[in-house]
């Protein structure tokens, strides 16, 4: 039995995040989808908001799970008894930056491997900042987010105000 884990912040979650759970979820008999708690940076939705979005979205998915994590995600995969880290790559700098990850994360445990999945050519422009200026302007988010995504990035846009990012 291999269960595999998928780190990101999911900020916001996007039909990309969902296309690489989809596909990772036919291969790892468990997927734990975990959102990153990064006490560095501050996102537009708040962790819990971002685990709810996920919870709603994967809930038809039997063997996945929505996980929040605030430490080290190799210490959440060794704690769960996963020995796979999936990482979804869109473009030569996604895999240089995963690739260097993976190679830190090897170094705190041998133990760990880390898979890339090249993200489906449909999605690959999307990007996070991309999507929350484009809903910061009231654009059609229906190509890169799930209606209850769009529906939250709407409301988060009549708090902050059209153009502007949450810090």
């Amino acid at each position: 039995m291999v269960k595999a884990v998928f780190p990101g912040s999911f900020d916001p979650p996007t039909y990309g995040h969902l296309n690489i759970i989809d596909r990772a979820r036919g291969i790892f008999e468990e997927l734990y989808v975990v959102v990153a708690v990064n006490r560095q940076k501050s996102g537009l939705f708040s962790p819990e908001e971002r685990f709810a979005l996920l919870q709603d979205l994967l809930s038809p998915y039997k063997n996945v799970s929505v996980h929040l994590c605030d430490t080290l995600i190799v210490n959440f995969a060794r704690s769960h008894g996963c020995r796979v880290l999936v990482r979804g790559v869109r473009s030569v700098p996604d895999f240089s930056y995963e690739f260097e990850l993976s190679i830190m994360n090897k170094g705190l445990d041998p133990w760990i491997e880390t898979i890339f999945m090249p993200t489906d050519p449909k999605y690959f422009v999307l990007r996070s900042s991309a999507i929350k200026e484009l809903a910061s302007f009231d654009g059609d988010l229906s190509a890169m987010v799930p209606p209850n995504v769009a529906a939250a990035l709407r409301e988060k846009s009549k708090v902050i105000g059209p153009g502007e990012q949450s810090t």
